[in-house]
């Protein structure tokens, strides 16, 4: 008899700096540190609970183009150029001698964001724990890392970590958000590469890592132009990250965005790749709580690993 793979709808109540105030007819309304912002989200398929006149108080709207993600800002009060976020890790989770708080810059990008995705808090969180756990040296490979706070993360609990991204911008404030942190002194090698290709070279050189964090996009180009989309390429990635795996790997964290993808779909990738370890898939959707009244949106699908 099949049985039904247990799904999870997994949150991050442990925020103080970011909120989701309010959702509805396709917008969502958030605060990022002192600063609200309204931006698109095409599944709010609601209506908004808060008044007008509290979201005609954010401080900036984004303005889609016909372009997919394209854009701009509307600022309705002048912001600066960037400003200070951070996040507690776990409570009970007590980095070695650095602290227990993340810091890192946000700001207004062309592509809607703003340096951080709250809701991946959550990984953070339990990669995090994970490593603590283990009482061994840990190596740990974040693909498609953007701007780093799953490597500070991972680096704060006292793992050594490769972070890659195609972006030299966004690994840029990477480098900034580790110094935010105060983690100059932590193991973080920073490198502009295309993921599938950095992984390959590391499988030829023996290279192994025993957990394995990716977020890959939609569509993207690598820094030479290399062609990322996700539904072709992320098989060949797995297998490719497979063979990079120690022999005794602790977690493997897979989260898909703006995809038509089932968390169905994505866990039994995951379950293939990682056949031959044995452990335990979880999968289901990260979702954020609205503080206006209590319902939860999805922003994204998961799949993550760890060993028994």
């Amino acid at each position: 008899m099949h049985t039904t793979p247990p799904f999870t709808l997994l949150d991050s109540p442990n925020w103080a700096d970011y909120e989701l105030l309010d959702s509805g007819d396709g917008l969502k309304l958030e605060r990022f540190g002192a600063y609200t912002f309204a931006r698109p989200e095409a599944q709010a398929m609601w209506s908004r609970a808060l008044p007008q006149k509290i979201w005609d108080s954010a401080h900036a709207v984004f303005q889609p183009s016909a372009e997919e993600s394209g854009g701009h800002w509307l600022e309705k009060t002048k912001l600066p150029e960037r400003w200070e976020m951070k996040y507690d890790l776990t409570p009970n989770l007590s980095p070695k001698g650095r602290g227990e708080s993340l810091r890192f810059w946000a700001m207004t990008t062309p592509g809607r964001h703003l340096g951080v995705f709250p809701e991946v808090a959550a990984h953070w969180d339990w990669m995090a724990g994970l490593t603590q756990k283990a009482n061994r040296p840990v190596n740990a490979l974040n693909l498609f890392g953007y701007t780093g706070i799953a490597s500070l993360a991972l680096a704060a609990a006292g793992a050594k970590v490769t972070h890659i991204d195609a972006s030299k911008k966004s690994v840029s404030w990477g480098r900034e958000n580790q110094s935010a942190s105060k983690l100059d002194g932590a193991s973080i090698r920073w490198i502009v590469d295309d993921a599938l290709k950095f992984v390959e070279r590391e499988s030829r050189r023996g290279v192994k890592y025993d957990g394995i964090v990716l977020d890959p996009p939609k569509f993207g180009r690598g820094p030479k132009g290399e062609v990322w989309e996700v539904y072709k390429s992320l098989p060949d990635l797995l297998s490719a990250c497979r063979s990079v795996l120690s022999d005794s790997p602790l977690f493997v964290a897979l989260t898909v965005y703006a995809v038509r993808a089932s968390a169905l779909h994505v866990g039994q990738a995951v379950e293939e790749m990682m056949k031959p370890f044995g452990g335990v898939v979880d999968r289901g959707e990260l979702v954020t709580r609205e503080k206006s009244a209590g319902r939860l949106l999805s922003q994204a699908v998961f799949a993550r690993w760890q060993g028994k």
